[in-house]
């Protein structure tokens, strides 16, 4: 069928069933996405299909982490930089609209990750199988990227799985289990992944008739009328979580769909341009950019082998506690020590909840359960690959810990702390192997922060550092490599703009007002709400260390609170008042104005301190500090990060705007070394 075309990364298979087997096997890659080059091969197979059909087509994938990943992100921003994003674009309808319109049958196979533009191969299929495997993920995550579904996704999942069912995929860029995409009617069946290939057989051969009851909610779903009344109520629930202004992109996806969603045909004549205009956005270009931040920190876990099997966390606290719960849940076994059962037990409770909440079956929880034992009396420790610290922030405290535990462990073994302040080069002082002691700085609430910081220190050897962040990656973390400093990356950073929020706050600005200027910037959280969240005794521990580097210090109605025992959520009481753990912020008067510099007061010192820590070396790079903030602080992710903030808004803007603020509020505000680099 193929005969004088040569292909290097699909390859076909034509079975004495008549049914012909596309398999991509991309070259050169360990996962598949659609590059040009494979839908260009993509696109000669089928037009040979078209003139001499088989009986069937099935395409699957060859390699075994899963089925696509989407288009190729490198080439996509090549494209985006060139002005070729819609050739691009219309380049892969024209190929799935090939498939689409074959007469044969035709079903996607699909195992492991089927995302983007994998899933939009399948959605041009007529059916489409999944394994029921746990790492089978179907989705449409181009949203998170800030543009839409654009070679077919944005047209045809509405008239597959219904207008409500595709727009929360869209929407969110979530994925689902295969169990989850067979209740929406995204795939016909879901097999035993060793049944994959076969049952995709039988479905070509008998085919499936949808219910009529499903078509019908399908096909009214999509009607005129319900999309022009459904569409105002998505973008008022939009709305309520992001501003159109920094997040277009779900905004243009409810509008593409009230207006083409009519038919599949509108939409896909339709969606090229739609994509396009959403491309050649500064939030797309900026997500875009984070998207690679993001595995440029996944690589940072590659370069060893972590050789961890057994951690021992010491402090069973709410950090300790629930490091020693993550570490646990991703196969991890565990001990937890802490001077009584009673300081272990409501860590292990909370434990629980997280087993439950993230392993949903009995066996599976009893599993992880097991592999975290509770260790009053420290016998564990000779067993341990790997010894965290994670008791209160006293430098005395921990160097007596280390006295204790280090001449118990086990060759090889690394120790680290989790302090999140205090410089390493003072805790190693009477270690007597520093090569392995490590920073290893979790981020609260562990289970959901994805960044944890590798704290290097001039003792420490490469591969307890390349170790570390293995082990790190292995726990579904990012890691980012940082030198020791006070604070490190993140808390250096953040706590500037926290300390000048609680000045303002100070000042008698009320909370909610400072709330809303800040998260009118990007930021998820205000600092004033995020404050109470990482409890202010937390806050002045990690202000009073990193205040002085600063310049800045804790304001005293902070400490008054603290001294009264209003540390914020978890006592009930902080900035704010605390009720079923949500913040109870007073009604602002509608005629109340706020000054017009708040928002520079805040931000501009968590920039200048940003541009400190990359002219000190606190990280390698411009991108690694981006990161860093990013995933640990959630700072604006449509605009990149706060150095690439600096480039598009202009570093002597910036700078003029601090040197103003200096002269008016005093030295906090002093542009730091550093700034002649944007200049």
């Amino acid at each position: 069928m193929f005969e004088g075309l040569r292909f290097s990364h699909w390859h076909a298979d034509l079975g004495a069933d008549g049914v012909l087997v596309l398999s991509l096997d991309r070259a050169g890659e360990t996962v598949n996405t659609l590059g040009q080059a494979v839908l260009d091969e993509l696109g000669q197979m089928l037009d040979r299909v078209a003139i001499e059909p088989p009986r069937g087509l099935l395409v699957r994938s060859a390699k075994p982490a899963g089925f696509i990943a989407g288009a190729d992100i490198r080439e996509f921003q090549r494209f985006a930089e060139n002005g070729e994003t819609l050739d691009a674009i219309q380049r892969g309808h024209r190929v799935f609209g090939k498939l689409a319109a074959l007469s044969i049958p035709t079903v996607a196979a699909i195992h492991g990750h089927c995302m983007g533009g994998g899933l939009e191969i399948a959605l041009a299929c007529r059916y489409r199988i999944a394994s029921d495997d746990s790492k089978t993920r179907l989705g449409v995550p181009e949203v998170k990227l800030g543009i839409q579904p654009g070679w077919g996704g944005s047209s045809r999942l509405p008239h597959l799985v219904g207008a409500t069912a595709a727009m929360e995929m869209m929407l969110s860029g979530r994925a689902l289990a295969a169990s989850a995409a067979l209740a929406i009617g995204l795939v016909d069946r879901v097999v035993a992944p060793a049944a994959l290939l076969d049952g995709a057989r039988e479905l070509l051969q008998r085919g499936r008739q949808r219910p009529l009851l499903q078509r019908l909610k399908v096909a009214v779903s999509n009607l005129w009328i319900v999309r022009q009344a459904l569409a105002p109520v998505l973008r008022k629930q939009v709305a309520a979580k992001a501003d159109p202004r920094q997040y277009p992109a779900p905004f243009a996806i409810i509008e593409f769909w009230r207006r083409f969603g009519g038919s599949v045909r509108n939409g896909l004549a339709a969606e090229p341009r739609a994509v396009v205009k959403l491309a050649q956005t500064a939030t797309a270009r900026n997500l875009v950019r984070v998207y690679f931040l993001q595995e440029a920190l996944k690589n940072l876990g590659t370069t060893a082998a972590h050789g961890i099997g057994h951690v021992h966390v010491v402090g069973a606290g709410v950090m300790g506690g629930d490091i020693a719960a993550w570490c646990a849940v991703q196969g991890f076994t565990v001990s937890l020590q802490d001077r009584e059962l009673k300081y272990v037990q409501p860590a292990l409770d909370r434990a629980l909840a997280l087993f439950t909440k993230k392993l949903k079956t009995a066996d599976k929880i009893a599993a992880a359960m097991a592999r975290l034992t509770a260790d009053v009396d420290s016998t564990r420790v000779p067993d341990a690959d790997l010894i965290i610290e994670a008791i209160f922030e006293n430098l005395e405290a921990k160097r007596a810990l280390y006295t204790n535990l280090e001449p118990r462990m086990k060759a090889g073994a690394l120790l680290a702390t989790n302090t999140s302040s205090i410089p390493l080069p003072e805790l190693d002082a009477g270690l007597l192997d520093a090569t392995r002691f490590v920073g290893i700085h979790y981020f609260n609430p562990v289970a959901m922060m994805p960044l944890v910081e590798i704290v290097k220190h001039p003792r420490q050897s490469p591969q307890t550092t390349a170790r570390a962040a293995a082990f790190v990656r292995a726990i579904d973390k990012l890691p980012v490599l940082v030198s020791t400093s006070p604070g490190f990356l993140v808390n250096r950073i953040l706590v500037p703009y926290l300390i000048e929020a609680a000045t303002i706050f100070s000042e008698g600005v009320p909370g909610p007002v400072i709330d809303r200027i800040a998260k009118k910037f990007g930021m998820p959280m205000g600092p004033i709400e995020l404050a109470d969240v990482v409890g202010l005794d937390v806050a002045a521990s990690v202000g009073k260390v990193v205040g002085p580097v600063v310049g800045m210090t804790v304001p005293a109605q902070l400490e008054a609170l603290l001294a009264a025992g209003k540390r914020g959520k978890k006592d009930g009481q902080g900035l704010y008042l605390w009720k079923d753990g949500r913040a109870v912020k007073p009604v602002i008067d509608k005629n109340y104005r706020a000054a017009a510099d708040l928002e520079d007061r805040m931000i501009l010192p968590f920039l200048n301190e940003a541009v400190a820590c990359l002219h000190e070396g606190v990280v390698e790079s411009e991108e690694y500090l981006d990161a860093g903030v990013i995933f640990a602080t959630g700072f604006a992710p449509f605009r990149g990060g706060p150095i690439q903030y600096i480039r598009d808004t202009g570093g002597a803007l910036l700078k003029a705007r601090l040197e103003a603020l200096a002269v008016k509020y005093g030295p906090r505000f002093t542009p730091k070394p550093g700034w002649d680099r944007f200049l």
